[in-house]
């Protein structure tokens, strides 16, 4: 669907502004679709990127500052979504052999187990929505970088 289309508008100030509206529009998209496949496994996207990251340290552990530092969305409440996944056990919770003040996560068999179905589907789903070339993927990143270049 083009972006007008999706927002009922052709009036746009630039090119600039519209890419910038298409930028936002489309991980919105993404994130409503990430969100409706994750649903089936009981799962947020912010509880699928903590799990994610703490088996991209598996089997170290992490405190919750490292795990906040590799959010996407870095406004995410990373004590209470670990929490919930405690709760589910999927995630587990020890102090730190190193200090014993600081509390460190792991993913537990059962985080694995959900996480290795969840990504599977997520893969087969963006496999299916990204009908990019390879080549058109490699500009596409490299202008998403350039975008964020920009110091803010």
């Amino acid at each position: 669907m083009k972006l007008e289309e999706a927002i009922k508008s052709s009036k746009f100030k630039s090119e600039v502004h519209k890419a910038v509206l298409h930028v936002l529009y489309t991980a919105w998209w993404l994130k409503t679709l990430t969100v409706k496949e994750l649903k089936q496994f009981g799962i947020t996207h912010e509880q699928y990127n903590v799990l994610r990251i703490l088996k991209g340290k598996h089997p170290e552990t992490m405190c919750v500052k490292d795990i906040a530092s590799r959010m996407i969305e870095k406004n995410s409440n990373v004590p209470r979504i670990i929490d919930r996944l405690v709760a589910k056990q999927l995630v587990e919770r020890n102090n730190s052999e190193r200090d014993k003040r600081e509390t460190v996560m792991q993913i537990t068999q059962k985080g694995m187990e959900l996480l290795v179905a969840s990504t599977e589907v997520m893969e087969n789903k963006y496999v299916n929505c990204f009908t990019l070339p390879e080549e058109d993927a490699v500009v596409l990143n490299d202008l998403l970088e350039k975008i964020r270049a920009v110091n803010l």
